[in-house]
């Protein structure tokens, strides 16, 4: 396992114990980079208009659309950081 890995695997476990609960513009920016890590680019239909939830995730998500892994991982460790700072 890379560095970078353990780092993203920490950084997952670090954010559960947060003390307060992020804003949604940033649990939408921690939701982006980890799909863009786990998953690459974002498959699928854009949901539909009525979808708000899943709607905005499926938008910050395709922001992303072509970072590589290692670029979305770094950039999810780096926020996690700073939330825990």
């Amino acid at each position: 396992m890379s560095d970078l890995q353990a780092l993203f695997e920490q950084a997952q476990k670090d954010v559960t114990t947060l003390a307060e609960r992020p804003d949604n513009q940033t649990l939408l920016q921690l939701y982006a980079l980890f799909k863009q890590a786990t998953d690459g680019d974002v498959q699928g239909e854009r949901p539909g208009m009525m979808d708000f939830i899943n709607r905005a995730k499926y938008d910050a998500w395709d922001k992303l659309k072509g970072q590589d892994s290692a670029q979305a991982m770094q950039g999810y460790v780096d926020l996690v950081k700073s939330l825990l700072a």
